[in-house]
């Protein structure tokens, strides 16, 4: 989910498979990925040994004797990487790497821990996933258009979306421990009317990118079908939401085949 934004921005704009396209893929596949995930699973160590929903398929319990080889595997599996691409780069391209990087190290390592600030919690979160998108459009020297800004701001909205919506179902475990998210500061219901608003709103966004860009509008339709019972859920049973989650997951599976089915369509026909 962070490989495929740039691969396929990448090559959308470029029309060709070089040495820029290959590292890049290979960096946002597995050190990207690694960085992302491993400094979280690090410094959430103490709050995700209290959340009984984490050491499964939502959320890694990563052992504290793990912790050092993590981090210290996430810089150098990177390194080689990111000095590749400042090398095949311009300066937007640099400038768009070092936004992205730093979001993925800000979220949840201190001084920053942006996860733990309400609202930019959830635009961090949304970032990590727009950001390899819009390096891969920087990298191959994509020009801005209506359409293109249409289509990144909508996928960033998703992001928002996705981030408070997940955000929803660890009220309880995240005020009992003192952490601060969205929804622990707007509350359950209002979190999960944000995030129908901005699925609703990426949706309405599509359909300004012409076909086949447009039919993409469709897909914001299965997202507020498994937020929207939860629209009026209390604090206390924010817990609930967790099915709505579980829905989230599969569905990102079936929307991803249909964004693909739909790029191949542009590719062709362009």
């Amino acid at each position: 989910n962070t490989a495929y934004p740039f691969a396929a921005a990448y090559l959308l704009v470029a029309g060709t498979l070089d040495a820029r396209w290959v590292i890049g893929t290979l960096f946002f596949l597995v050190p990207y990925n690694l960085a992302m995930y491993g400094i979280n699973d690090v410094f959430d160590y103490a709050s995700d040994l209290a959340n009984p929903r984490k050491g499964g398929v939502e959320g890694a319990l990563l052992s504290p004797q793990r912790h050092r080889t993590v981090l210290v595997s996430s810089i150098v599996l990177s390194a080689p990487f990111v000095v590749a691409l400042i090398v095949l780069g311009s300066p937007l391209s640099w400038l768009i790497l070092a936004i992205s990087l730093f979001a993925v190290v800000a979220y949840s390592a201190p001084p920053f821990r942006f996860k733990e600030v309400p609202v930019l919690d959830s635009i961090t979160s949304s970032i990590h996933f727009v950001s390899p998108a819009v390096y891969g459009f920087a990298l191959a020297g994509g020009t801005a258009t209506p359409g293109l800004v249409a289509v990144l701001t909508a996928f960033f909205l998703w992001g928002v979306a996705s981030h408070a919506f997940g955000a929803v179902q660890d009220v309880v475990p995240d005020r009992e421990g003192s952490i601060s998210s969205i929804a622990t500061a707007l509350g359950a219901a209002r979190t999960v009317r944000l995030a129908l608003a901005c699925w609703a709103a990426a949706g309405v966004l599509m359909l300004f990118t012409g076909l086949p860009g447009a039919l993409a509008a469709v897909l914001a339709l299965p997202y507020l079908w498994a937020a929207a019972p939860y629209h009026s859920v209390s604090d206390a049973d924010s817990g609930a939401a967790n099915r709505g989650w579980r829905h989230f997951l599969w569905i990102n599976y079936a929307c991803g085949f249909v964004v693909t089915m739909l790029l191949i369509w542009y590719a062709i026909g362009r």
